[in-house]
C-alpha cells in the first residue's frame, strides 16, 4: 500500500458503538468536491484528492498543509472491489479511515472490531464516477490495543459487497 497523508499506522483499537441516526442508514456516501474540509468530528477533517488512487487525508491540524503533501502521495493504491482500513489516534480517540474501491458505490460500511459492537462508518466520494471513495469511523483507542477490526461494504439490498479484516489474528 502507499502511504497516506497524514502518516496514519496500521493499527486496531476498539470502537466505541453507538446508534447511527436512521438517515445516515444505507445513504451511501456523501459527494465532496476534490479538496473540499469535510468535518467529520471531533476536530478531524477529512477531504479527498484526485490525485494518486484512492488518495485521502485526515487531518486535525493544518488540513491545506496536509493535502499539499498528498498531492504527491500515490494514496491507498488498492486493487479493485477491495478496501483499505488504518487508525489514527489521538488520546483517547481512535479514528479508524480507509478508502473502498468498488464497481457498486456501496450504501453502507460497517466498522466491526473483534467480539465487539458493530459502528456505522461515514462515507465520501468525488463527483461522477471515481470508482473509490473513503470511510471514516471514530472509537475508543484506550480499549483493545491488541484486538482487529473487520470493515464491510453493503449494497443497497443489504447484501455484502465485500469485508476485510485487519490488525491483530482473532482470538480463538
Amino acid at each position: 500500500m502507499g502511504k497516506t497523508a497524514g502518516g496514519q499506522t496500521r493499527e486496531t483499537a476498539a470502537v466505541r458503538a453507538s446508534t447511527p441516526p436512521a438517515a445516515s442508514r444505507a445513504a451511501g456516501p456523501r459527494v465532496v468536491r476534490p479538496y473540499q474540509p469535510v468535518e467529520i468530528g471531533r476536530g478531524a477533517k477529512m477531504g479527498l484528492l484526485p490525485e494518486g488512487r484512492q488518495n485521502y487525508v485526515v487531518a486535525r491540524e493544518d488540513y491545506a498543509g496536509s493535502v499539499e503533501r498528498a498531492k504527491g502521495y500515490a494514496g491507498d493504491s488498492i486493487r479493485p472491489e477491495s478496501l483499505s482500513g488504518g487508525l489514527h489516534t489521538e488520546g483517547d480517540d481512535a479514528l479508524y479511515t480507509g478508502a473502498f474501491r468498488t464497481g457498486t458505490v456501496p450504501a453502507r460500511v460497517t466498522l466491526r472490531i473483534d467480539g465487539g459492537a458493530e459502528v456505522e462508518a461515514g462515507m465520501l466520494r468525488l463527483p461522477g464516477d471515481p470508482g473509490w471513495g473513503a470511510y471514516y469511523a471514530f472509537g475508543d483507542a484506550s480499549a483493545a490495543a491488541d484486538t482487529g477490526f473487520t470493515v464491510t461494504a453493503y449494497a443497497e439490498d443489504g447484501g455484502v459487497l465485500f469485508e476485510q479484516r485487519f490488525g491483530a489474528p482473532p482470538a480463538d
